[in-house]
């Protein structure tokens, strides 16, 4: 079939990147600039707070993690019969029982209303004693699903064999697969689930350095979104304020280190704003065909046949095809060329496979991604 494009010459998108004023900037900053100057067809700009691009360099997550049970499963948890199969879940529930007093031999106890978990977390540097945080469960036998379970009370720890920082308890939540078109949606995975709020600190986390020099880690790593950063610090606090060390980190230099005037400036550094490059990437859900492009991104000539099926664009478009095969101008845009696909019922592998293709001939210039 034929579809209409949008001409055979897109109009480019001009790149914002940022402005040049003040000092001269630092060899880094220079070559991002250089990078934006060069290739305005390849990103698109968009506005966005520093304090969503970076977080503060002491501000690293703890990660926490812990072993306990889920109780209260409608006969799908571990399928332990006197000591056989999972025999850590028998022997879990027999300790657990003799800390009220309770003596149950293993040999007796079915368990499949019980299930044994790995209990992880991820909670804030600066949380104090009874701050919550959201933890994640995980089974470790054979459990057939955790829905309808109830967490035991777990003891987490930042590393193993480790101080009992935080402990974690509460109803399990399991996530639904959603009731619109299953055709490619898959099985919902019932052996893992979550809790909000789950996680309370009980002990003093191990807090980073406050007074230390102070420096702004990327999210995402980028030349030019560092260099943007680091101009806006300039030109909002002072030049030589903010240095850019690499791709990744941004130095610092504050006149006034003490700890009310540092978390005053990280402030207001967090709620500028910049412009930022938009990454040229597809990303491509192998599993139910999801597509998702970022920047304005546009297919160049290219014939690409996977299976029964074929992707023309441009010149072999024009001719005549067979059902099925889906035929586009060249400049049609990512999302165009998904749709068609989707409209034709490719199946997601095929739609990666087709992707990963175009960008190996150079009709996409951009970043592949298959999840």
């Amino acid at each position: 079939m034929t579809r209409r494009g949008h001409g055979t010459h897109p109009r480019p998108r001009r790149a914002r990147g940022p402005r040049r004023s003040g000092p001269v900037r630092p060899l880094w900053a220079l070559a991002a600039i250089w990078m934006l100057a060069l290739a305005p067809d390849a990103v698109a700009a968009q506005a966005a707070r520093v304090g969503d691009l970076t977080i503060a360099g002491e501000e690293v997550p703890v990660r926490l993690v812990g072993y306990g049970l889920v109780t209260g499963l409608d006969g799908t948890g571990d399928r332990v019969i006197g000591g056989f199969s999972s025999g850590q879940t028998v022997r879990s529930v027999a300790n657990l029982l003799r800390n009220f007093g309770v003596e149950v031999p293993e040999q007796l106890l079915r368990t499949r209303n019980v299930a044994a978990v790995l209990v992880t977390a991820e909670a804030s540097p600066y949380l104090r004693p009874g701050g919550r945080f959201e933890v994640q469960v995980a089974s470790l036998g054979d459990a057939i699903s955790l829905r309808g379970g109830v967490l035991w009370m777990t003891p987490l720890q930042t590393h193993l064999g480790g101080p009992i920082v935080a402990t974690a308890q509460g109803p399990l939540l399991l996530s639904d697969a959603e009731p619109g078109n299953r055709r490619f949606a898959p099985a919902p995975v019932e052996t893992s689930a979550r809790i909000p709020e789950g996680g309370l600190i009980e002990q003093p986390l191990p807090r980073p350095d406050y007074e230390g020099t102070a420096s702004l880690t990327l999210r995402e790593p980028d030349l030019a979104t560092a260099a943007a950063i680091a101009q806006a610090i300039d030109q909002a606090l002072g030049p030589g304020t903010a240095v850019v060390e690499d791709p990744g980190g941004i130095l610092l230099n504050l006149p006034d280190s003490t700890p009310a005037a540092r978390a005053l400036a990280l402030s207001q550094i967090r709620d500028l704003t910049v412009v930022r490059p938009r990454s040229a990437q597809v990303i491509i859900d192998a599993r139910d065909g999801t597509v998702v492009a970022g920047g304005d991104i546009r297919v160049g000539e290219a014939v690409v046949s996977h299976g029964g099926m074929t992707l023309a664009i441009g010149a072999a478009a024009d001719t005549a095809g067979v059902p099925g095969d889906v035929r586009v101008p060249v400049g049609t845009s990512v999302q165009d060329v998904a749709g068609a696909l989707h409209a034709v019922a490719a199946p997601p592998q095929a739609i990666a496979a087709i992707f990963e293709s175009l960008k190996e001939v150079g009709a996409i210039t951009a970043r592949v991604v298959v999840r």
